[in-house]
């Protein structure tokens, strides 16, 4: 049985089609030309160019920039079914990148066509995050078809980000089926324990999975500051891999306090972790003459949209001269940036400023994204967020 197309349609204006026919998710409200029927937030529409050629169907907010987010180039019903069968397409993905792990990203969004949508799973706790109207809505269904297929001890949302704001939607945190605790899990070699009600964004940073075990191979026998440290994910991997003396600097107390908690059970003494603010801690360490072998950099974004990029360029061009100061001649930096109106481009551009400006030089020796089980879609540049560089500064 074919399902048919939505009664309520939107037509897009003459050649707004095109982002859309290259893979693009997004129909924003200044590329439609008109509404029929009468829809209300949240509900199915289908999309179609000025032409009346079907492209697809989505979830419309008539009052958010993104008023459709499309979920399918086909009609069918957005149901039960649907949402198992796109949840098990993203759990087959991941028991392939990581196979036997029960901690990833299950579902990344846009990339794993679920626009709007984030679910992390960690072991037997699973953290949700719906970022537009109609994901909010179908919490319910959702939570079932996770209880159907993975059984969790928790589902716990995660829907405090400022971003849904943008979709009129309140801010929340809290348990939605079952009952939480504290969840330990390994990363690389080590064990971690989080709580996932209290941790920034969904409760750990999966996103730098891969890219923290990078550290080992720069760490036996070096001085390291890990910056904006978190839970300790970069010092502690750097600790383990043997590095003399790890200090982990970061402004939140919560933080500073998980860090010490994974260092202790991991049984590890070469770190610290203190609570400070970065930028004023390198610029002290500097005047003290202070230097290590190896610097982490993983600051949070410094922009969330585009009017604000050629600040957050100052500052992440002041952060890394503050940190060219204590780095040793022929040490490693570790840099990231997590915003994707900084791209990549961009972010190289203002490292090698930053080098310039403290006579140093820099040579890069690996680039990486997001770890795997955080997809991209090429035609979507705001899922490819994360850039992460190593680099040996002269």
């Amino acid at each position: 049985m074919t399902f048919p197309f939505p009664p309520a349609t939107i037509t897009l204006r003459k050649n707004e089609d095109r982002r859309i026919l290259s893979g693009h998710p997004w129909v924003f409200s200044n590329e439609i030309r008109e509404t029929e029927g009468a829809p209300a937030a949240g509900d199915v529409v289908g999309v179609r160019n000025a032409a009346g050629k079907p492209l697809g169907i989505g979830l419309f907010h008539p009052h958010s920039l993104i008023t459709v987010r499309l979920l399918s180039r086909t009609p069918m019903e957005i149901d039960a079914a649907f949402f198992r069968t796109r949840l098990q397409e993203a759990q087959a993905l991941r028991e392939r990148i990581f196979p036997g792990s029960t901690v990833y990203r299950l579902v990344h969004g846009e990339a794993d066509f679920l626009p709007g949508l984030i679910i992390d799973r960690f072991n037997d706790h699973c953290v949700i995050q719906a970022l537009s109207f109609g994901m909010d809505a179908r919490l319910p269904m959702i939570c079932d078809v996770l209880e159907e297929l993975f059984h969790p001890a928790a589902i716990i949302e995660r829907n405090d980000p400022p971003l849904r704001t943008l979709d009129q939607l309140p801010l929340r945190r809290g348990v939605l089926r079952g009952e939480s605790s504290p969840v330990t899990f390994t990363d690389g070699e080590l064990r971690f324990t989080v709580d996932l009600l209290a941790g920034q964004k969904t409760g750990y940073f999966l996103d730098q999975r891969m890219n923290r075990l990078t550290i080992r191979q720069f760490s036996k026998g070096a001085r390291v500051l890990d910056c904006f440290s978190n839970d300790g994910g970069f010092g502690l991997q750097a600790a383990h891999a043997g590095a003399t003396e790890v200090v982990g600097i970061d402004s939140s107390g919560e933080a500073i306090a998980r860090a010490r908690v994974n260092a202790a059970q991991n049984g590890i003494t070469v770190a610290r972790f203190e609570e400070t603010d970065v930028f004023t801690s390198l610029a002290e360490r500097a005047e003290r003459g202070e230097l290590y072998d190896v610097i982490v950099l993983d600051p949070p974004s410094f922009t969330k949209n585009r009017k604000t990029v050629p600040a957050a360029k100052k500052g992440y061009r002041e952060l890394h001269q503050l940190a060219f100061r204590v780095l040793t001649p022929g040490g490693y930096l570790l840099s990231a940036s997590c915003s994707h109106h900084i791209l990549p481009d961009t972010f190289l551009d203002v490292i090698r400023d930053a080098a310039v400006r403290s006579e140093r030089r820099i040579q890069l020796l690996e680039w990486h994204g997001a770890s795997p089980d955080h997809p991209t879609l090429p035609a979507v540049p705001e899922t490819g967020y994360l850039k992460f560089g190593v680099f040996r500064v002269l």
